[in-house]
């Protein structure tokens, strides 16, 4: 018999499988169209008799090259359970939210497929909200971090319906990677979402946080390229896909603005979370009361994060000049590139590369994050995940995320091993799993905290190990550094 759950807003019917009870394409506010176009997001509506909920719901209008399929109706912001069914209401909760640059990403993922997870005894919940301009535009007439209102929405979904499938409403995590581990920095400081989580997973945290002059400056951009205005009435008449289109294009053309956009131009996405001092007061790795040291953090990387994106330069020479640019673009200090020469001294232009955007965009980012937690008192775990399935891949970006959820054999996995054996996959999917499965049932991982004075950091690995964080070199020289937001820069004279 397939189950039925009765929520706050009426039945569902799902399916059982192999012990598993899931649950799809669950409305947890309504459509963002039409009126509701670039607003805050508004609790779904109710209903009487079933609602089938065994298809996923339909994904936002993506940019970039890793986007979902496009969407087949505008029923964006839905969520799906996988539930052990044997699960009686105390059953912890692990709600993941997708990476993507805040431009892309679905739940509808195979690799956040939860029935593993849900089997080991989790409750999982995986989200869709709104990414790029839907999400994260600043928009004159509409709430800023759209997108991460529509997570908290999605939060205080689980925190009034998921005890139905056997989850515990005291007992969440959230947990996501890339600009899912973003969102997570970010929900940890806002107010609107104190109390609906309990601890928090960051994996492979960037630092991408904005001013609005920044972010209005590059909606105001991307109005102009469709002959419109930065407006909530003049963007809705914008069709979805067509904005999302249009921010393709902004893309492409983003190193031309580097002078006036800064860092953010060197990342490559235009879009992020911005800190207005409302609905974001702070950047997450800057002290500050609005952060959360109530919820424990499990934060952390992976060694060769940007080895992926490497693979996509190929046979392409990287020069001296271009490793020298990049570590001057990106590293905080008076001489950057003599730091990064004399700490690496025998890495190659191409090795320096790619050590100095792994840092930036993920390593540093992480520590830093692990650092303003630990220093106001939170409870802090740091992994480094070092496995290598198989030769030249590195543990790459994003190879945390099928550990986790036992899902190697996805496509998008499957296409960057290249039809490689995935040697000792089995033993790391189970160290992953039991150590996630252990921070979010009781806060224990498996191994000591994340000090000043010991930063004990968990290697990832067929044979893990508990050692001082490994990325040393690189720590030292982002030391004494604070994180700053993407802004504008500004010539002399506009800043007298």
């Amino acid at each position: 018999m397939d189950p039925l759950v009765s929520t706050a807003y009426g039945q569902l019917r799902g399916r059982r499988d192999r012990n598993v009870d899931i649950y799809k394409g669950i409305r947890y506010a309504r459509p963002p169209v039409g009126n509701l176009r670039f607003r805050e997001p508004h609790a779904p509506s109710s209903w009487t008799g079933e609602r089938q909920a065994t298809d996923f719901g339909s994904a936002v209008p993506q940019s970039g090259p890793a986007r979902a399929p496009a969407y087949a109706d505008q029923d964006w912001l839905t969520l799906n359970v996988w539930a052990p069914a044997t699960a009686r209401g105390d059953a912890p909760v692990l709600v993941w939210i997708h990476g993507g640059a805040y431009m892309a990403g679905s739940s509808a993922d195979p690799m956040y497929d939860g029935a593993d997870l849900a089997r080991s005894g989790l409750v999982v919940v995986t989200i869709n909200y709104r990414v790029g301009a839907e999400g994260f535009a600043r928009i004159t007439g509409a709430p800023n971090n759209r997108g991460l209102l529509d997570q908290i929405a999605a939060l205080e979904w689980v925190r009034d319906n998921i005890e139905a499938f056997g989850g515990n409403s005291h007992r969440v995590t959230i947990a996501g990677q890339s600009s899912g581990a973003g969102s997570v920095g970010a929900l940890m400081c806002m107010p609107r979402a104190r109390g609906l989580f309990h601890r928090a997973i960051a994996q492979s945290f960037p630092g991408m946080y904005c001013t609005e002059s920044l972010a209005a400056e590059i909606t105001e951009r991307l109005a102009t390229r469709l002959s419109a205005a930065p407006t909530r009435d003049s963007l809705a008449a914008i069709d979805p896909q067509t904005l999302a289109d249009e921010t393709d294009l902004l893309m492409a053309e983003m190193p031309e603005h580097a002078a006036r956009w800064g860092r953010i131009t060197g990342i490559g996405a235009p879009f992020c979370p911005i800190v207005d001092g409302k609905t974001l007061p702070t950047h997450p790795c800057v002290p500050s009361p609005d952060h959360r040291t109530d919820v424990d953090l499990l934060v952390g990387h992976t060694r060769d994060e940007f080895r992926l994106f490497m693979g996509m330069l190929g046979d392409l020479p990287v020069t001296a000049e271009m490793a020298d640019t990049a570590i001057s673009a990106h590293v905080p200090g008076v001489d950057p590139v003599a730091a990064y020469r004399t700490g690496y001294p025998t890495s190659s232009d191409r090795e320096l590369f790619e050590i100095v955007h792994s840092d930036a965009l993920f390593r540093m980012p992480a520590v830093q994050l692990a650092e303003t937690h630990s220093a106001a008192g939170g409870a802090t775990h740091v992994y480094e995940f070092c496995w290598e399935p198989a030769l030249p891949t590195g543990a790459f970006h994003s190879l945390d995320i099928p550990a986790l959820f036992g899902t190697l054999d996805a496509p998008a996995v499957q296409a960057a091993l290249d039809g490689r054996p995935a040697v000792g996959a089995d033993i790391v999917c189970d160290v992953v799993r039991r150590s996630w499965i252990g921070f979010v049932a009781d806060g224990d991982p498996g191994w000591e905290p994340f000090t000043g004075n010991d930063p004990a950091t968990r290697l990832l690995d067929t044979s893990p190990a508990t050692v001082p964080y490994p990325e040393q070199v690189s720590r030292r020289i982002w030391q004494g550094h604070p994180a700053t937001l993407f802004d504008l820069t500004l010539t002399d004279e506009q800043s007298r």
